[in-house]
């Protein structure tokens, strides 16, 4: 107990400098805007989506059901909301409890000693689990490890009391359980079943290749027979169950996701997928360099046979084809002698005793002796059990390796990355125990003492660099800038784009423009890049610009209906409403199949609606506006805010004198967010136009309360006061509305309308004055100033303000009436005019 305590208690330390950590990567599409955590969403929606919300059929999903994972987060989410502290702290407990079981685990086979010490402590301390512990979506690769482990304990019991006791099947119906909750953890949970097999017919039956179609043809075993023909069964139902509760189709990814899988070689997809194990392996061997993300070209695709890499996948392969021989092969004659196992005459070095007919294997097992140089133990002291010998570990650890490693590896089915730490997460502890079995075989067989000791300090000294990596790692985990700069060296494109995004929301725009041109320089078609640079540049008003990068982000993801969005709202900025309205037509009318994140799409979809209906709305087209709002409803996905949606419905239905409408709508603006302040200015507007004039004002105030730096609310306000002829109280929110808004025209425009009606002509010329020179080329506004001139006095000004007007807008009616007024009045004064 105490080995499994120590292991748990470094695995919680190592750990514990991530509990400060933020949101990192994944977790922002599988928690902060995952709908399936929220009260509100029913929680049986978990069981119809994929891991990050989206509907598990849906062409687009990602295919991932993790329902128990999800459920965790679900379950945080109401605790804490999203504070990560809580997150971060679930996953380090999670680490802590799994290491402990896979210590206990170790000590089945390896013993009460020390070297189930050093399997624990470097599982315990190992820095492939970092993206699982210190990233919260890697709680799903820690979960499954957690009842992956129960499961197989259980088969071991189930194993240990076969035919000997009632409970048996009490616990192999526990492995069931446990292997389908492992399973709903992450997909590679049902693996177990294949290891737990491995363990029965290898370890606890310890058949070789050549004896188990013998034993299966004479039938000699029947019971192993049931139970290797029930873990088949349950395997096959789960697996079944699983493909067809995803709609009976594989996920789609994108060629960045994995590169290998797209290409056109089949040279080098071939030489590529046998690699990328290889690759795996020496992160698990030495984990130096370790990276958030290893898509597009962090691993180049292998091309040719002169590629110097296949030289590691033919010795990866030939060593693991050895190994797997060696511990496979028949086994040698041997006796028992004192409870110790002799081979030809000399004792084996396993200390094990090894019965050579297979029809005895189900029988009660006797107690054995294990060594010193064994087990690591002082004295030679009984097991209650034999414990298996060198050969039955590495089998079972070969199989904890490379079992649950094989969906990764694109055999049955293309994934989603090329490498992805966290999912060797439950093939390191086939890892840990081989590294241990091995460092355990060379200390039996050496015989100088120095040598015995330099093994053991070796393994020891291992496990302290593992820790000493753990621990600096961590670091990197604490913050999306960290973790992104930590990645640059690994896979620069990716890393770059999202420290751009980082920098972005930092405010640091010169560095976020840079960090996406230098991720567009490794990889110059990134569709999403090439956006968050367009959005970038449009927020700096480099509208130009921002067009140009939208459209190369379109042309490189022609369902990216963001760009589209984005696109449309600045050519109809521009005043180019025809070419906005087809943008806008053409976003809507993309399909959400096979996108990976199709919230998202339809988000963007249904914003293009909304304001393709604010462009009719503005060209008065009332009825099409209504019908464009209407189809934006239909399509609005639940994670959409459609409040200002619901408020501009109302509007249009206010323009066509519909007021029951509009005011069912300016109602389900204010339900969908009491807050929003728009829907309380033009539902005032709305009380105000039907006599309800004492709740209009309380509208108008909350609105002001609501946002008080707001200059519109006080226009609004403004206007409501001129209206009930409270003319100096009106011109204070005119003036208040101008100063707080000073660059925004319509608020500045209509401030001055509101001081000259209320004969505040002097304050009026100022704002009419401002409002021309925020939109210099709008004729209604020189006209404005050219009349306010007027009333002032300034005859000359006004003359050249109504003449600016007219040659931008020559058959303005009101103005060539002002004007010829002007000139007669400038006549009568002896002034000079244009016209004579």
């Amino acid at each position: 107990m105490i080995a499994e305590l120590v292991s748990s208690a470094l695995g919680l330390a190592l750990y514990l400098n991530t509990l400060s950590a933020d949101f990192c990567y994944d977790d922002s599409r599988a928690i902060k805007t995952n709908q399936d955590l929220l009260r509100e969403t029913p929680w049986t929606h978990i069981f119809y989506n994929d891991f990050w919300g989206t509907l598990l059929t849906h062409s687009g999903s990602h295919k991932s059901y993790r329902p128990l994972c999800t459920l965790s987060f679900r379950l945080n989410h109401a605790v804490g909301g999203l504070n990560p502290w809580s997150y971060h702290l679930v996953n380090v407990l999670l680490h802590a409890t799994v290491t402990g079981l896979f210590t206990s685990f170790s000590k089945i086979l390896l013993g009460d000693g020390y070297w189930t010490f050093m399997a624990g402590l470097m599982f315990a301390s190992h820095p492939i689990h970092t993206e699982a512990v210190a990233g919260i979506v890697g709680r799903a690769d820690v979960g499954a490890s957690l009842f992956f482990l129960l499961s197989l304990l259980c088969y071991i019991k189930h194993c240990s009391t076969r035919g000997y006791s009632d409970r048996t099947w009490a616990w192999f119906l526990g492995t069931g359980l446990c292997a389908g909750c492992s399973m709903l953890w992450k997909e590679q949970g049902v693996t177990v079943l294949a290891v737990s097999a491995v363990y029965d017919v290898f370890v606890f039956h310890r058949l070789k290749m050549k004896q188990i179609l013998p034993t299966i043809y004479k039938r000699k075993n029947l019971s192993l027979f049931l139970s290797i023909s029930l873990l088949t069964f349950w395997g096959t139902s789960l697996l079944g169950a699983r493909l067809y509760w995803m709609g009976n189709k594989p996920p789609s990814f994108s060629n960045s996701d994995n590169p290998a899988a797209d290409s056109d070689s089949l040279l080098a997809r071939t030489l590529t997928f046998f690699y990328l194990p290889t690759k795996n392996l020496w992160l698990l061997l030495c984990p130096d360099t370790l990276s958030f993300d290893w898509s597009m070209d962090a691993v180049p695709l292998l091309k040719t046979i002169c590629d110097w890499r296949n030289l590691h996948t033919v010795a990866f392969y030939t060593g693991l084809l050895m190994l797997a021989y060696y511990s496979l092969k028949s086994p040698s004659i041997e006796r028992e002698c004192n409870g110790k196992a002799v081979t030809n005459g000399k004792q084996n070095a396993n200390g094990h005793s090894c019965h050579s007919d297979v029809e005895y294997r189900n029988s009660e097992i006797k107690p054995n002796f294990a060594s010193k140089a064994e087990n690591g133990i002082k004295k030679n002291v009984s097991q209650t059990t034999q414990l298996p010998s060198t050969e039955n570990i590495v089998v079972l650890s070969l199989s904890l390796l490379i079992i649950p490693f094989i969906p990764a590896t694109n055999l049955f089915f293309y994934v989603g990355f090329v490498i992805a730490e966290r999912v060797l997460y439950i093939p390191s502890m086939g890892f840990c125990l081989l590294i241990t079995v091995g460092a355990r075989a060379l200390y039996v067989k050496v015989q100088k003492r120095f040598l015995k000791s330099l093994i053991f300090y070796a393994t020891a000294t291992l496990i302290v660099f593992y820790g000493l990596k753990t621990a600096i790692r961590n670091g990197d985990w604490q913050n999306e800038e960290m973790l992104y700069r930590s990645g640059i060296k690994v896979n620069p494109a990716k890393a770059w784009g999202n420290l751009g995004n980082v920098l972005k929301s930092q405010s640091k725009i010169s560095e976020a423009e840079s960090a996406y041109r230098n991720a567009l320089y490794y990889r110059s078609n990134m569709a999403d890049m090439l956006y968050n640079l367009g959005l970038l540049l449009q927020e700096n008003s480099r509208f130009a610009e921002a067009l140009h990068y939208y459209k190369l982000a379109i042309g490189s993801r022609p369902t990216l209906a963001s760009a589209y969005l984005n696109t449309g709202i600045i050519l109809m900025n521009q005043g180019k409403t025809e070419e906005a309205r087809r943008t806008f037509l053409k976003c809507s009318e993309i399909p959400d199949e096979n996108l990976k994140d199709p919230h998202a799409h339809k988000s963007s979809v249904t914003s293009c609606l909304y304001n393709l209906g604010k462009l009719c709305h503005e060209q008065g087209q009332y009825e099409e506006a209504l019908t464009v709002y209407k189809e934006a409803i239909q399509k609005m996905p639940r994670q959409f805010a459609p409040q200002s949606l619901y408020n501009m419905m109302g509007e249009a239905y206010m323009r066509l004198s519909k007021l029951p409408e509009a005011e069912h709508w300016y109602m389900e603006s204010l339900r969908s967010k009491t807050d929003h302040v728009p829907a309380h200015l033009t539902y005032g507007k709305l009380l105000a136009l039907t006599g309800r004039k004492s709740e209009a004002e309380k509208f108008f105030l909350k609105a002001i309360e609501l946002d008080p730096t707001k200059g519109n609310c006080y226009m609004h306000y403004g206007q409501f006061l001129l209206e009930e002829a409270r003319l100096l109280e009106a011109a204070e929110m005119a003036k208040k509305a101008a100063e707080l808004d000073s660059t925004e025209f319509d608020v500045v425009f209509n401030a001055a309308h509101m001081l000259r009606q209320a004969s505040l002509n002097e304050a009026a010329e100022k704002y009419y004055d401002l409002a021309a020179r925020l939109r210099p080329n709008y004729p209604a506004a020189l006209m404005n100033l050219g009349a306010i001139l007027h009333l002032n006095g300034r005859l000359q000004k006004a003359e050249a303000n109504y003449l600016r007007a007219l040659q931008l807008k020559p058959d303005d009616v009101i103005t060539q009436s002002n004007l010829r007024k002007l000139w007669n009045i400038m006549e009568k004064q002896g002034l000079k005019t244009s016209k004579t």
